[in-house]
């Protein structure tokens, strides 16, 4: 890793029971993102890219550009909080990704998003 660009992505999710529907197979979770740039080069957020696979292996992928409809500027040093939301057809399922970042000199690269579990609370899968 550049450690120019060093970014690091926290991810916690959590059940969202009242806009879920299990009797309908709908599951729905937010997911708050911490994005922090430990680098020396400001970034910008440019795209975002998501792998969300439930527990019967459908995968859905999502791409678009930045993220709630903002492209954040991360200065270094500084974090970048929000959060989102995903909905699936099972108790259980994982989302990970990327974003794609500009660095301050004008070149992109890819930040990676570490898997995550998407699960109902008090549950082992």
């Amino acid at each position: 890793m550049n450690l120019n660009r060093a970014i690091k992505i926290e991810v916690n999710a959590r059940y969202l029971q009242d806009q879920s529907d299990p009797a309908a197979e709908r599951y729905a979770f937010a997911y708050s993102v911490e994005i922090t740039n430990q680098g020396t080069e400001t970034v910008k957020l440019l795209n975002r890219y998501w792998r969300i696979t439930d527990d019967n292996n459908k995968v859905e992928e999502v791409r678009g550009e930045g993220v709630i409809g903002q492209q954040p500027v991360i200065h270094p040093g500084q974090t970048f909080h929000y959060t989102s939301g995903a909905i699936i057809e099972t108790e259980f399922g994982t989302m990970q990704g990327s974003y794609e970042m500009l660095a301050s000199n004008g070149e992109t690269f890819e930040a990676t998003i570490p898997p995550f579990l998407l699960s109902l609370p008090d549950t082992v899968h």
